[in-house]
């Protein structure tokens, strides 16, 4: 099984896109993070980069990500999938005692995290991701990644709604999956 991608090869590649205006720059960077992203870490990248997590609204607010207050840790361990997990099970949360649970899994999470991984995980929670990695660049970094033709990754996007499902389809069927869209 290959090695799981860091959550901090997610950051640098948020922080390379701010920085540059370059729309080609900004392609190319997203485009070689998917095109090394392995398995079911794909869709859920391609979810965080577009600030809308795959498990939705998760009952998380900014008064309970501004309450956490945890050192962030010295070196970055935080995968990907340990991100969406933690995600999963923040979302499952509900009923009595759902708000301690929350905080406990948040706290968790963010004490495992760099400063810049907690920075990214609190504005991705309280819908502030503002990174300038929108679905139009995602979907050009997509094609570019799979080599694929970027009118159909923009018709299979169009059709499905999904950019994290077509991101899968372009990576794992090519041209072919996507005009089966």
């Amino acid at each position: 099984m290959p090695p799981q991608t860091a959550l901090a090869d997610v950051v640098a590649t948020t922080g390379e896109v701010v920085a540059t205006r370059a729309r080609s720059q900004k392609v190319a960077a997203l485009a070689d993070l998917l095109a090394r992203l392995h398995g079911d870490e794909l869709p859920v990248v391609v979810a965080i980069l577009t600030a809308a997590p795959r498990q939705g609204r998760i009952g998380i607010g900014w008064r309970t990500v501004a309450a956490i207050d945890v050192d962030a840790a010295d070196t970055p361990s935080l995968t990907v999938l340990d991100v969406d997990s933690a995600l999963d099970l923040l979302a499952g949360l509900q009923g009595p005692g759902s708000q301690r649970a929350r905080a406990d899994v948040l706290g968790d999470l963010l004490g495992r995290a760099t400063e810049d991984e907690q920075d990214l995980l609190r504005r991705l929670l309280v819908g502030e991701l503002r990174h300038g990695a929108l679905e139009g660049l995602l979907t050009d970094a997509t094609a570019k990644a799979f080599a694929v033709p970027l009118a159909a990754v923009r018709r299979a996007a169009m059709l499905a709604g999904d950019l994290p499902r077509v991101a899968v389809i372009a990576r794992d069927e090519g041209a072919d999956g996507l005009a089966a869209v």
